[in-house]
């Protein structure tokens, strides 16, 4: 997976380098009511979740969750990709920034990049996309880059109600 670069991010494929900001991003709560816990408490479970998550999916797939770094600093503001899930039929975006960086437009760029990359180069008949009811910037968001609301599912775990969101490559 070769890093994508926007004017302000370049998105690079995790590694565990990032194990010390995936711990951070993991447990904000933002991250822990839209997402949910991943049991990330340490730096050793962050490498885990790296290596077992992002990293596998790259090796499996081509494709997975990338860290979208400051072009200028290199600092790490978020996280953004794709991912393969077993309960979906085609891969789905997924963003999240750390709420310093949220609302500066950044989790549009990175997204309308990854997008791009998923259905131009990776040539992806269809990209998904999933949120929780209360997450609106989410919706808001995927709107915006012209994903479509599709239905209501429950996810795997019977704990929810997911909204499923929709785009189709140019082929699709």
């Amino acid at each position: 997976m070769s890093p994508i670069e926007t004017p302000r991010l370049r998105l690079c494929p995790m590694g565990p380098q990032h194990a010390a900001f995936v711990l951070r991003l993991l447990n904000e709560p933002s991250w822990l009511q839209f997402v949910g816990d991943r049991g990330v408490r340490s730096l050793a479970d962050a490498e885990r979740y790296i290596r077992e998550g992002p990293m596998a999916s790259v090796e499996r797939h081509g494709f997975g969750f990338g860290v979208a770094e400051c072009r200028h600093s290199g600092q790490a503001l978020g996280l953004c990709g794709l991912a393969q899930r077993d309960h979906l039929d085609a891969p789905d975006i997924g963003f999240a920034f750390l709420p310093e960086h949220c609302g500066q437009g950044l989790a549009h760029e990175a997204a309308a990049a990854t997008l791009q990359h998923g259905l131009q180069v990776l040539k992806l008949p269809r990209i998904l996309a999933t949120t929780r009811d209360e997450n609106l910037a989410s919706q808001k968001l995927l709107t915006k880059l012209g994903l479509r609301f599709e239905r209501h599912f429950p996810h795997p775990d019977g704990g929810r109600q997911l909204r499923l969101y929709a785009i189709a490559g140019p082929a699709g």
